[in-house]
């Protein structure tokens, strides 16, 4: 169906139903019509059969949300919404308004369809091309990613590392203009500098990429030796990142503008670095959090007492509370990860304890005098009374 024919008619009416109808009316109201004018039930009704497909192309359009609102519109742009259908010849509103006069304007000024055109071409399934929609804007570069590989503490202690990159960049012999030193690029006859060129079939103009420059707006007669005429080449840079203190692994930091460049005066993309964390030998990381596991003997845990345990700038003293069981974590407050907002993490200190392989004598002998000075308290009662339950 041509865009003169969708506007030209008046779905809402084709439906019986108002220009304010909820999704469920009209929804009923298809099925009703659909139902008393199917072909398997009026076989030989070319009325019925013209009806049927009247209404399944109105509730087409009137069910889709993103159609109807283009449709509403398009119907609010041309004075339509009357019983008469849209002021157009053919229709029969009669208002005498050319609906090629406004796609002949449009293509004239270099534009394509503009509001209208997307708007139809959306309806219809089809799109401008890609290329002829972008011709000679500004782009956007496109932004690059890259890893590094950090250890353990810069990332808790944050990093300042050189990082070389071979990518894209503003050409520096031609300053991005694409024209051999001394020259410059000049304006495209065929399309006067817009990189869209227009064409008229029947009612619709159509806009497509200049085939002269290819969209560029502009002629490189004389194009430079290193890029080529492309205005961007690739080049070996070295860059400074700094990492801030307490990065996790895996995240990325963002340089903004340091991306490939623009094409046509746009703003360069950003470079994305990827940091990764290599493990630390004695600690973990929780968050803000640092957490390391010391071992301890059965007589610290049980006895009491103080240990010494490193962090990673120096060492701290922990105090072991009597009768510590073994897997407790003592906190050490503090001695964490410290972040550029000031947040902090603590260092938490997991107590396990460490069991000889092998005891000479002297420590045999101690150990079953101290078995036999316990063996009437169970270490384990919840065991022994489920056992002797059954």
């Amino acid at each position: 169906m041509s865009a003169r024919e969708w506007i030209g008619k008046d779905f809402y009416r084709e439906l019986g139903v108002s220009s304010d109808a909820t999704a469920d009316e009209i929804k009923k109201s298809y099925r009703k019509l659909a139902k008393e004018n199917h072909p398997d039930a009026n076989a030989g009704n070319p009325q019925a059969e013209q009806k049927f497909k009247a209404v399944s192309e109105a509730y087409g359009v009137l069910s889709d949300p993103g159609k109807r609102k283009e449709y509403d519109e398009a119907r609010q742009m041309f004075g339509g919404g009357g019983p008469g259908g849209f002021n157009f010849p053919g229709g029969q509103g009669g208002g005498g308004f050319d609906v090629g006069d406004i796609f002949g304007q449009a293509g004239a000024q270099g534009g394509g369809f503009g509001g209208l055109g997307d708007m139809l071409g959306n309806l219809f399934g089809g799109r401008r091309g890609a290329a002829g929609a972008t011709a000679n804007r500004p782009q956007r570069g496109a932004d690059v990613e890259t890893d590094v590989r950090i250890d353990f503490v810069e990332a808790v202690k944050g990093a300042t590392l050189p990082l070389r990159l071979s990518s894209p960049a503003t050409c520096a012999t031609c300053g991005g203009n694409g024209a051999k030193p001394g020259t410059s690029p000049r304006l495209c006859p065929t399309c006067s500098g817009s990189g869209l060129v227009s064409r008229s079939q029947g009612a619709f103009a159509f806009s497509e990429p200049c085939q002269d420059c290819r969209g560029r707006g502009k002629i490189i007669d004389d194009p430079c030796p290193e890029c080529a005429g492309e205005g961007v080449s690739t080049r070996t840079r070295t860059l400074t990142v700094r990492i801030p203190p307490g990065v996790d692994d895996n995240q990325r930091i963002r340089l903004a503008g340091q991306g490939e460049p623009g094409r046509g005066g746009a703003q360069a993309g950003d470079l994305f670095v990827r940091v990764h964390v290599a493990p630390h030998p004695l600690f973990g990381r929780k968050e803000l959090d640092l957490t390391i596991t010391v071992g301890v003997s059965f007589a610290e845990l049980t006895l009491g007492g103080t240990i010494t345990v490193p962090t990673l700038d120096s060492k701290v003293s922990v105090k072991v509370p009597p009768g510590t069981a073994s897997g407790r974590v003592l906190r050490v407050r503090g001695k964490g990860i410290t972040k550029r907002d000031g947040k902090q993490g603590d260092l938490l200190v997991t107590l396990q304890v460490a069991v000889p392989s092998t005891v000479d004598e002297k420590a045999k002998a101690a150990l079953e005098s101290y078995a036999e000075a316990v063996k009437d308290q169970d270490p384990r009662p919840e065991i022994t009374e489920l056992l002797q339950g059954r």
